[in-house]
């Protein structure tokens, strides 16, 4: 291993360490991002080698600066001979922020919606109900908390702007970074989040009419830095309104997954939220029945609200959309479910043998496998004159 009398190689091997630390947000190597300004090796006066690694931040409010410093401290510890490492803060110019900004959008200038283009391999899931209080945000907390946990890179976007609750399911407690016009999401169990609730001060209502509600999506599709996504899940608000038909402009190749629950009145009305996908030429990928049951001490089942909602809803989208649209699954009512949404770790973490657990990971699971359809996607084809 290098000695302080081999400076060169030392001061290789200390970069060589760097490249192992990742900025908590952007989930690349900071030397990558070229936050790294200056590696300075010298004697501690203690008769140790002391490194001064000088990091440039992407913003002066940084919320993760002590985790920053505390993965550069332990990863040039690390290397042989050196005895003691500090990190002296700085701030990126924004010559450096603009250069950061053009390398996280692939050499693009102005912001677009990676998502939507033919080349996209993210799996968009859009998760649909047709009223309020059936448990949707609940489920797409879990299913993102679940793919994460399997190894996916997942993002999930809070589309219900008038009734966002995923910042506290997913115990989102730092704001989005801003990176001039970019946005750096935060993580929440390796889920990056973003929401309008990171933006409105508590218990202050969003009274937006449809094109703010448009523009708001658009921005959070095109300004948040969302990296290399497997998938990618909205939460969107209840109903037909205009939200789910900017989702259909937006990203076409988006996938609707239905929540309802077993009551008849529900079921109804999840069906015109899954016929909208006709309109915008989406497809509805499946169903799932939440609050199923409640089980009994005695191992019974207690069916509050009715039985076959699930099943009926899947049959009639069947019908109305021309291909099968199946029933994912029954999520039981579990204690355990609701507070962990409280808590702000999903169940699948927080207990993951539970009854509802088990069946959002199963969920989870049998979307991360779909491929993604060929819609907008190029073929690879070239025509043949005959």
């Amino acid at each position: 291993m290098p000695t302080v009398a081999d400076p060169t190689a030392l001061t290789d091997a200390i970069r060589a360490a760097l490249e192992t630390v990742q900025d908590p947000e952007i989930r690349r190597p900071i030397t990558e991002l070229g936050m790294v300004r200056s590696v300075d090796v010298g004697p501690d006066g203690a008769g140790g080698t002391l490194v001064t690694v000088g990091l440039d931040l992407t913003t002066q409010g940084c919320p993760l600066k002590d985790t920053l410093t505390r993965d550069i401290t332990a990863a040039v510890i690390a290397v042989e001979s050196i005895t003691s490492v500090n990190v002296e803060m700085g701030v990126m110019s924004a010559e450096q922020r603009k250069e950061l900004r053009s390398m996280l959008r692939g050499g693009v200038a102005e912001p677009e919606i990676p998502f939507s283009k033919p080349g996209s391999l993210t799996r968009i899931y859009a998760i649909a109900s047709g009223k309020g209080g059936v448990g949707k945000s609940t489920v797409t907390a879990n299913l993102a908390a679940a793919m994460a946990a399997d190894g996916l890179r997942v993002g999930v976007l809070d589309a219900d702007v008038y009734g966002f609750s995923l910042p506290r399911m997913m115990g989102v407690e730092l704001p989005p970074t801003r990176v001039d016009d970019m946005l750096l999401p935060p993580v929440a169990h390796d889920v990056k989040v973003i929401s309008i609730g990171m933006f409105v001060p508590a218990g202050q209502p969003v009274v937006w009419r449809g094109p703010m509600l448009h523009r708001a999506l658009q921005q959070f599709l095109t300004d948040v830095f969302w990296g290399d996504l497997d998938v990618l899940l909205l939460d969107l608000p209840p109903g037909t309104g205009d939200i789910a038909i900017s989702v259909g402009q937006l990203l076409p190749s988006a996938e609707i997954v239905v929540v309802t629950t077993p009551q008849v009145a529900a079921s109804e009305v999840a069906e015109r939220a899954g016929s909208v996908a006709l309109q915008t030429r989406q497809h509805v990928i499946g169903v799932i029945e939440n609050m199923s049951w409640l089980e009994q001490p005695d191992g019974s089942r207690l069916e509050l609200f009715g039985a076959g909602g699930g099943a009926t809803v899947a049959a009639s989208l069947t019908k109305t959309m021309g291909t099968e649209v199946p029933l994912l699954a029954q999520v039981p009512l579990d204690v355990n479910l609701r507070e962990a949404g409280d808590a702000g770790t999903p169940v699948v973490l927080s207990a993951p043998d539970s009854p509802a657990a088990q069946a959002l990971r199963g969920i989870a699971r049998t979307l991360a496998t779909r491929s993604r359809g060929l819609a907008g996607r190029p073929l690879g084809l070239s025509p043949v004159s005959r």
